[in-house]
């Protein structure tokens, strides 16, 4: 029988994993032509970044603030040990017959560990301000308008994620300057859309996480109280 905590850990460990990957495969840049007048150009760690937001906006309306901040937490310190794992890697000379040589795994992660710093102060930042809108629009809306916590929280924090992570990343130069301006537009404006878009996937996982917990012998214990 699934519990209350099992659901939590799952929510966790799948906001790790975006976070995680995203940092992994952020150099690799493509354009996206979604719409029939703007193409986005963005890096493709971006693509599902977004859900993290949706990841903890969950947790925090069925589990409150402490428990979405330290699954905020929890990803970061899931980030830096990749990040020293990676690292110590990155420093083993690879063996003649290897797939992969130094210059081209160097190529590849080599800047992993400067990138996820800048990753690390913006994710920290925005999903802090994300918690604490999320639980500051509910407070004023009650049980209504989920879409409008979820979309308003998230469409402000994805602004200030966006702008610390690229500048900092164009501030180290592994982006160039005169891209900064642009990729920060393209980038937030994809996250924004992707948002709104997967507002149906936010019910659909509010409804799917109600459900859950109405199953757990907790919920069911206490629903047969007299």
């Amino acid at each position: 029988m699934i519990n209350t905590e099992k659901i939590y850990t799952i929510l966790c460990i799948l906001f790790s994993v975006f976070i995680v990957t995203g940092n992994l495969v952020y150099q690799k840049f493509v354009t996206l032509p979604l719409l029939p007048f703007h193409t986005f150009e963005l890096s493709v760690g971006a693509i599902l970044y977004p859900l993290t937001f949706l990841l903890t906006d969950l947790i925090t309306e069925f589990y409150g603030k402490e428990k979405a901040n330290f699954c905020v937490k929890l990803g970061i310190i899931m980030n830096i040990i990749v990040a020293i794992i990676i690292m110590g890697m990155d420093h083993l000379t690879a063996t003649q017959w290897s797939l992969i040589n130094n210059e081209t795994f160097h190529a590849v992660f080599g800047l992993y560990s400067v990138a996820f710093m800048g990753s690390i102060l913006a994710c920290y930042i925005a999903q802090l301000i994300d918690i604490k809108i999320y639980l500051g629009i509910r407070n004023l809306t009650g049980k209504k308008w989920l879409w409008l916590r979820n979309n308003g929280s998230t469409a402000i924090s994805l602004l200030v994620d966006t702008g610390i992570v690229i500048s900092f990343m164009t501030l180290f130069g592994i982006l160039p300057i005169d891209r900064m301006g642009a990729l920060i537009m393209n980038s937030y404006m994809f996250k924004l859309f992707f948002t709104i878009c997967s507002t149906p996937m936010f019910y659909a996982s509010v409804n799917t996480v109600r459900w859950l917990l109405s199953q757990t012998p907790e919920m069911k214990s206490h629903n047969q109280t007299p």
